[in-house]
């Protein structure tokens, strides 16, 4: 097994995050929306460099939990642009997790498609740069 976990194929690191105990569900686990929220803002990231500019969420178009997160877990959000639209981009985001510091091991905890869309100062659509 390994300490770091390794990039998805062409994919890039673009946030790193510790989830805390206010972070937690009934159930002792990470919330989802949590998690959710952390791809968000992973998938903005990547979305935002690649517009140069401002980007605004428009659709999540999958999004599926493989395994828990817990506290304690580092999770490593890696994105791959999808596809590029006149003005939208569509970000695939994987989450891998880093487990137990005593007898480390990563496992990929979610996998997400999202889609959005960039604008200018006003907030309206604006058309993305054809370069890359």
């Amino acid at each position: 097994m390994h300490n770091e976990p390794i990039a998805p194929a062409e994919h890039d690191l673009t946030l790193r995050v510790v989830p805390m105990p206010a972070d937690l569900n009934g159930n002792g686990d990470v919330f989802g929306g949590w998690v959710m929220a952390q791809v968000d803002i992973a998938g903005g990231i990547a979305a935002a460099r690649r517009a140069r500019g401002r980007v605004a969420t428009v659709a999540v178009n999958a999004f599926q939990f493989k395994q828990p997160v817990s506290v304690g877990d580092v999770l490593s959000f890696f994105t791959r642009i999808e596809s590029i639209g006149r003005t939208s981009i569509t970000v695939h985001v994987e989450v891998i997790a880093a487990r137990n510091p005593a007898d480390p091991f990563v496992v990929k905890v979610t996998d997400a498609t999202l889609t959005y869309v960039a604008i200018d100062r006003e907030g309206h659509k604006r058309a993305v740069d054809a370069q890359t």
